[in-house]
């Protein structure tokens, strides 16, 4: 029997929705749309908006394979892939650079938490002494709440994303009118070349929406629910983007937004009384700590499913039978969290994230594009009632999207490797995405042919 049925189908629509825009209203628009405003300018808002379109295009795929029998379980794109294609190596790998992703993301935001957190404290907490104990409570804090069960996940996800959503609204419907039309000019400030250098990192504002797939073995009526969330939660996360740089660029000058240590704090500070600026600073916090939360379920969910197709140990898909969750992938996760946290090397697993991401989401349109051919009885079994005119249209825009990012984010890539030395960026933690693509690739299948062989080999034994 599959250990995929010990999970717990405990979290409803309401939980679902709030682990989506959790995932998605994180670290990414609240920093990263000021500092992308210095290579672009005003026109971040226009990017949130130009991305929001295959990003959508890219959760049809998702809203497909959910709604067969395949949206039953946690796999998410892992399943997804090798159950269309007949095969585990490419979606193996996809896998795996998506568990390093999240890894890294954990601990970004982790740190990113214990930095607010300093900051709201008004100088009782100092960041030099107390970023890293912050940190790691964080990441315990949530490891805790995940291993006692996902309900209390959905509970605690649900009451933060409220307290964000209150923040939201007391940061967006007075600011907008605050808004001077002479903020927004010039609105291309590098031209083409600095809008579209831009989007690879704006991307990173909906990086994750997919994690929500993992969350399938423990959602009830999944097949019938997630699909519709998907499309619907992620329309709604991109006018939330859109609103927001609306007024972050249309408040403050663009020099001063780039210069804050907490961007949207400050364009809050303009136009909110003091109590009302710390509520902000305090949803930057569960906007963080929501991502937190979410980021924390996926790693463990793919190991389930990974140890159901042999390919990573039986010990790491177990469930525990009082919790109903994967306590020993939990601790792992947590374990590597740690060690990447303390020993500052954030970046090897940090750097990879987006365009490991791209390359999964774009690996996972070119499934749903091949559905139909070459699973026609999975095909066949999805309700989600999408036309399969839309199904191609989109996994194609999709294709197309997702290379277009790949290409950008390697052209940017190849100008560091012109310029610096191997030694260089080793020594300034600075590795490139496609050095680090490659070498997590390289270890990726290293795995993959050593559980292979490990497979082989006690199928052999149980033969004789």
């Amino acid at each position: 029997m599959s250990v995929t049925r010990d999970l717990r189908r405990d979290l409803g629509t309401v939980q679902s929705y709030a682990a989506l825009l959790g995932i998605l209203i994180g670290a990414g628009i609240f920093r990263v749309t000021a500092e992308q405003g210095a290579i672009t300018g005003p026109s971040v808002i226009l990017g949130y908006l130009v991305l929001l379109v295959p990003i959508l295009a890219t959760s049809v795929g998702y809203a497909v394979f959910l709604s067969t029998p395949l949206g039953l379980e946690p796999g998410g794109e892992y399943l997804h892939i090798s159950r269309t294609f007949g095969g585990s190596r490419v979606a193996f790998l996809g896998a795996w650079l998506k568990v390093i992703s999240y890894v890294g993301a954990l601990v970004y935001l982790a740190n990113a938490c214990a930095d607010y957190m300093v900051r709201l404290s008004a100088g009782v907490l100092n960041g030099d002494h107390h970023r890293l104990p912050l940190a790691l409570g964080c990441l315990v804090f949530f490891y805790v709440i995940h291993v006692v069960g996902v309900r209390w996940f959905g509970r605690i996800q649900v009451a933060m994303c409220s307290l964000l959503g209150l923040s939201l609204i007391v940061l967006i419907l007075p600011g907008l009118t605050a808004v001077h039309t002479r903020n927004l000019q010039p609105f291309f400030t590098h031209g083409a070349a600095g809008f579209f250098a831009s989007l690879p990192v704006l991307f990173f504002s909906y990086a994750g929406f997919e994690s929500l797939a993992q969350a399938a073995g423990e959602v009830k009526d999944s097949t019938r629910r997630l699909p519709g969330i998907f499309l619907k939660g992620i329309l709604g996360t991109g006018l939330i983007f859109i609103l927001i740089s609306i007024v972050a660029f249309g408040v403050l000058p663009l020099d001063q937004l780039h210069d804050s240590d907490a961007p949207m704090v400050e364009v809050a500070s303009v136009y909110l009384p003091a109590g009302a600026t710390a509520f902000v600073n305090l949803g930057v916090i569960m906007a963080l700590m929501t991502s937190l939360n979410a980021t924390m379920l996926v790693p463990s969910r793919l190991g389930v499913m990974l140890a159901e197709d042999n390919l990573a140990p039986r010990w790491l898909g177990a469930i525990n039978m009082s919790t109903g969750t994967p306590v020993r992938g939990l601790t792992l996760t947590l374990g590597i969290a740690a060690v990447l946290l303390v020993s500052g090397q954030l970046s090897l697993a940090l750097t990879v994230a987006v365009v490991a991401l791209v390359i999964l989401y774009l690996l996972h349109s070119a499934a749903l594009l091949a559905l139909p051919s070459r699973n026609p009885a999975l095909f066949a079994s999805a309700t989600a009632g999408i036309p399969l005119g839309m199904q191609r249209a989109s996994a194609i825009v999709s294709i197309i999207a997702m290379g277009g990012l790949i290409v950008l984010q390697a052209l940017r890539d190849l100008k560091v490797l012109s310029s610096t030395s191997f030694m260089e960026r080793l020594a300034g933690q600075s590795l490139t995405s496609l050095e680090l693509v490659v070498f997590w690739s390289a270890l990726g299948l290293l795995t993959f042919v050593l559980s292979r062989r490990g497979q082989a080999q006690a199928s052999g034994e149980l033969g004789s």
